[in-house]
């Protein structure tokens, strides 16, 4: 039963979100080719590359993790834009520096440290406005979260690309100038086409206390909740096996099978592109998917397999077809993970709750190298690929088996069952033409 006046459906805001957050993830990834390279050339030293890399993991997570009250309280247009803003500020004062001789190396990490500090609230802010944004256009929540997964994997494909293109064809700095007007374009989107009182029926936190206290309400609130929990607990350790295989299996694998770097390349982007196609499966049929048994059944196509296959000294194309199939497991991941997240946490805790999960999501990924390196030099290569499977199955299957999981069925959200909708031709024109 409706009481009041038809609700007017605008894609003005999700588009929005969508948009800025595929620039600011592709100037992200461009970045993880340019920076490195940039250093490499520069110094010639693998060790003050991976330094200035831990500069700016660093700093993402642990401003991530702390600002949450501040979302919450301000709202996450500000801190979105703010952050955009910063990050391209760095990009240009980098580019200055290299121009004039100037860019010694602990100015290139400090540098990177205030981008790292500034993009990890941005992109947390950006996250929660999905709830919003979706309900704006009348559509199911797991609409918002496999177009934005869809988003995350396209420029996860499209920023390396673009990166290297742009250091083999202009140099590095340009690719760091070009990295520089995608956080100015990001944060222009967010300005024109987003507004933090999207749903006035949902205002910012008003909560009395200080800083502290709001920050301790939020992990407060993710520790008692066992399903937020678990989800939290497995996606640790499946990320920082992800980023054991991404950095080192992967490329020692490709070596020792006599392969080359550009098949390295090569497997990433099969199952990038599979998974941007589950992803955008899961943005159309998502609502009607019973989603405990895709999310486990996806999580372990998705993440097993590919270890197996390399373990057993399958041929190239045997590999690329599992990790073909991985990538069609994984894309439904994400969005039934942040479909799941955004019904059980209230909206006053929203960016508190988001933060905090997201930081402790990235907080296994510093070791995702050293792990790797340590089960090589004890397994060798088939060993040490074996245990990463074995130790992925667990982290899904163990905790999988826990009763909270049956909480992971669809709950009602003002988006289910939506009042009459009006089109707001122009509002749809606006977004078009931005």
């Amino acid at each position: 039963m409706n009481d009041g006046p038809p609700r007017t459906r605008s894609v003005r805001g999700l588009a929005g979100v969508l948009g800025a957050d595929l620039v600011s993830l592709t100037a992200n990834r461009l970045l993880l080719v340019a920076v490195p390279w940039f250093v490499l050339s520069s110094t010639g030293s693998v060790a003050q590359t991976g330094l200035v890399a831990f500069c700016q993991i660093t700093p993402f997570v642990l401003a991530q993790a702390l600002a949450g009250p501040v979302i919450d309280r301000i709202g996450p247009r500000r801190i979105a834009i703010a952050g955009d803003v910063v990050s391209m500020g760095v990009m240009v004062v980098v580019g200055l520096l290299h121009a004039v001789g100037g860019l010694h190396l602990w100015a290139l990490m400090a540098l990177m440290a205030v981008a790292g500090a500034a993009e990890g609230p941005a992109r947390s802010a950006k996250s929660v406005f999905i709830p919003a944004v979706t309900r704006a256009a009348g559509a199911p929540i797991e609409r918002g979260t496999g177009l934005s997964t869809a988003i995350e994997r396209t420029a996860t494909v499209a920023g390396p690309a673009a990166g290297g293109f742009v250091v083999a064809a202009l140099g590095n700095a340009e690719a760091l100038w070009l990295a520089a007007g995608l956080f100015g374009f990001a944060a222009l989107i967010v300005t024109v086409a987003l507004t933090d009182d999207l749903t006035p029926e949902r205002p910012k936190t008003t909560e009395v206390g200080g800083y502290a206290d709001q920050l301790r309400a939020g992990a407060t609130f993710l520790r008692a909740d066992g399903l937020l929990r678990a989800i939290t607990g497995m996606v640790v350790v499946t990320n920082l096996l992800d980023q054991a295989f991404i950095t080192v299996l992967l490329p020692v694998w490709a070596r020792e099978s006599g392969h080359g770097a550009e098949t390295v390349g090569l497997v990433v982007s099969v199952f990038a592109a599979t998974s941007i196609l589950a992803a955008l499966v899961a943005a159309t049929i998502g609502g009607r998917l019973p989603r405990r048994t895709v999310y486990m059944v996806g999580f372990v196509i998705g993440g097993v397999p590919r270890f197996v296959a390399m373990a057993m000294g399958l041929p190239l194309w045997a590999v690329l077809a599992v990790f073909a199939v991985g990538g069609l497991g994984s894309g439904f991941i994400n969005p039934i993970v942040g479909a799941v997240t955004y019904e059980r946490i209230p909206d006053r805790l929203l960016g508190r709750v988001r933060t905090l999960s997201n930081a402790l999501a990235w907080a296994g990924i510093p070791f995702g190298g050293p792990v790797a390196a340590l089960l090589l030099t004890t397994s060798g290569l088939t060993g040490s690929l074996l245990i990463a499977g074995g130790l992925y199955l667990a982290a899904i299957v163990l905790p999988g088996m826990r009763p909270e999981w049956s909480q992971m069925r669809r709950t009602a959200s003002p988006v289910d069952e939506p009042a009459p909708i009006q089109h707001e031709e122009k509002g749809i024109e606006h977004v078009r033409s931005a």
